[in-house]
């Protein structure tokens, strides 16, 4: 039996064997996070409209989209939160969080662009010192700046 199940699988091929695996397991959101730093060693925080009031600051998150590279994704959510443009470095931190929700960071670097705030996120935009956050900063996103190598 087990001879036949091996030979069934192997003449599906890789596409619909993929596809089999994928409908037999979860599907994961995943979270992504930029922390951005300009050249002068300051780190980009976002106060953010629909996070709560308690602690709104934090780092440029959103989504991966389908078929998006986690890196892509840093960097288009930190162009659409804020107009700037970063190039991503190192991932800094990878692991699964609540439900099915995989959450992942990276370092990123300031490479350009005009701040435009978009409004239906974003309420304001500071670039701190590491060690001078606001207050209301997100705790997970604290932490991070202990995996950045550029701090």
């Amino acid at each position: 039996m087990l001879r036949l199940l091996t030979r069934v699988w192997r003449s599906l091929g890789g596409r619909l064997q993929w596809r089999l695996v994928w409908l037999k397991h979860a599907t994961f959101m995943v979270g992504v996070t930029g922390v951005v730093r300009d050249d002068e060693g300051r780190v980009l925080v976002l106060k953010h409209r629909l996070w709560p009031e308690s602690r709104p600051w934090g780092f440029p998150t959103g989504y991966a989209k389908r078929s998006e590279t986690f890196e892509r994704t840093v960097e288009r959510e930190v162009f659409e939160e804020t107009g700037l443009t970063v190039r991503t470095g190192r991932l800094i931190r990878l692991k699964s969080g609540f439900s099915l929700r995989v959450e992942v960071a990276y370092e990123a670097v300031l490479t350009g662009g005009t701040l435009k705030i978009d409004p239906l996120e974003i309420l304001e935009v500071k670039w701190c010192l590491p060690d001078q956050l606001p207050e209301g900063t997100q705790g997970s996103h604290r932490q991070l700046l202990e995996h950045c190598s550029h701090i």
